[in-house]
């Protein structure tokens, strides 16, 4: 039996696509949103039939924008997910919501059945370039639910912030920190925006119609970012998270600590008893196996030894205190040094690596901008 598992429950459905978003989702009109949530519920059993567990450490509803579900939906998932999980053992509760999704029934729906943070994505704080990346929002819409969430009491609150966007300049960025900051709020997490295939940004960039930053341009707000989120007192504990202490993101660390957690709904990912696995992302796709109490999984892959010790290097070497090496050797039975000392030892004469007097391999701030090449030496 496995203790402790924690929850990703994908809500695929939005009532607006963005440019750049390649996430697993559709529009939320015309959809089985009824019946979607009801294989939910199913693929919850199923799957604690298998693995009856006394802790759910974190819960994470994203999406898609889970706060497109009406009242009555929102309250039949939030049902679901409290009839299967201990939620008196889960440290957090995060749901995702839009601005201007979010209304006041919704939140107290959410209070009601534990949930405690709320991640939001922004973007920007710049309605030209709001509008230029798809988003429907404007930067009042931000401004009034954040405004709500404080008038509710609702303080555990992230957002989400995207640089490097098309005809970004670092003073828009700068203006976005800005504004962000103002708010107080305990935890930022910001990205690079990222190409993907199969979205209206790829397209128009192959087309020649829209142009990029620099990857200059890119590391000199990231470089703004780091400095001025220190500034403001707040910790970058991974490398595109920023938090007040004590407010670092639970569910993410799961990933980064390399723990185990369900994921739930069409194209999620979990990684529970050494297996990584994928569902099915097409709604579809996903209910069909569900209609014949059949779990939703695409593809599973067992991981050995080798497989884990990598996954270990490069997600905990995404967190600012980097890996326990005595926490490595007990996890894995084996002597670090022998295994990855050459490496470390090659990336401290770079630069791009510090080992601690404590026994941690970390990041240093070079490192930080290179951190996929870095990652890539500790492939054995």
């Amino acid at each position: 039996m496995l203790e402790a598992i924690s929850s990703y429950i994908h809500i695929p459905f939005c009532e607006h696509i963005c440019y750049y978003c390649d996430f697993n989702k559709v529009f939320y009109e015309g959809q089985p949103v009824d019946e979607y949530l009801e294989k939910l519920d199913l693929e919850m059993k199923l799957w604690l039939e298998k693995y009856p567990q006394q802790q759910t450490p974190t819960i994470y509803i994203g999406g898609g924008t889970p706060t497109s579900l009406n009242d009555a939906q929102l309250r039949s998932l939030l049902t679901s997910v409290t009839k299967y999980f201990d939620v008196t053992t889960t440290k957090e509760f995060t749901v995702e919501a839009n601005p201007g999704d979010l209304t006041e029934n919704k939140l107290h729906i959410m209070q009601e059945f534990g949930v405690n943070r709320l991640s939001m994505g922004v973007q920007t704080f710049n309605d030209r370039l709001l509008k230029k990346i798809g988003r429907k929002h404007t930067v009042k819409d931000v401004d009034d639910t954040l405004n709500f969430l404080a008038k509710n009491h609702f303080d555990n609150v992230s957002i989400d912030l995207i640089y490097a966007l098309p005809g970004q300049t670092q003073q828009d960025f700068d203006e976005t920190l800005k504004q962000a900051l103002s708010y107080d709020l305990p935890h930022y997490s910001m990205y690079s925006l990222i190409l993907e295939n199969k979205t209206m940004f790829m397209n128009w960039v192959r087309k020649g119609r829209l142009e990029l930053p620099s990857q200059e341009e890119e590391a000199g707000m990231f470089a703004l970012a780091m400095d001025v989120m220190r500034q403001k007192g707040y910790e970058q504990y991974e490398v595109s998270n920023f938090a007040k202490p004590g407010f670092q993101s639970q569910h993410n660390l799961v990933y980064w600590n390399n723990e185990y957690y369900f994921g739930f709904g069409a194209g999620a990912s979990g990684y529970v008893d050494k297996v990584r696995y994928k569902n099915h992302g097409p709604i579809q796709h996903y209910l069909n196996p569900l209609r014949n109490q059949q779990l939703p999984i695409l593809s599973e892959e067992t991981l050995d030894q080798k497989a884990r010790m990598e996954e270990e290097m490069f997600l905990g070497l995404r967190k600012a205190q980097g890996v326990s090496i005595a926490h490595f050797n007990e996890k894995f039975g084996v002597d670090f040094h022998q295994i990855y000392g050459s490496v470390v030892e090659n990336y401290v004469s770079k630069g791009l690596l510090n080992q601690t007097d404590n026994g941690y391999i970390q990041l240093t701030k070079k490192g930080l901008f290179l951190g996929n090449e870095v990652f890539e030496g500790f492939l054995l």
